[in-house]
């Protein structure tokens, strides 16, 4: 149990801590910036709009979850 702990306490250290140097953003290497950093430079909006659709659609897969046992439409004890 005790070892558990610690493998747990651990995890969390490694999950939550400092990238390592070498993932660490550099805008001014080589001078010329990527796609991606243009677009968060830019500010757009339609990020927002995209992850509200997306909440959207993860709401709709809760209508795929199993009622219960029997799925007639008119459940009887009769068998």
């Amino acid at each position: 149990m005790r070892l558990r702990l610690v493998l747990a306490v651990l995890a969390g250290i490694v999950a939550f801590s400092q990238p390592a140097g070498a993932q660490i953003a550099n805008d001014d290497v080589g001078g010329v910036r990527t796609e991606t950093q243009d677009r968060i430079r830019a500010g757009d909006q339609t990020n927002a709009a995209l992850n509200w659709l997306g909440l959207l659609g993860l709401l709709g897969l809760l209508g795929l979850r199993k009622g219960h046992d029997e799925d007639s439409y008119h459940p009887s004890d009769i068998e």
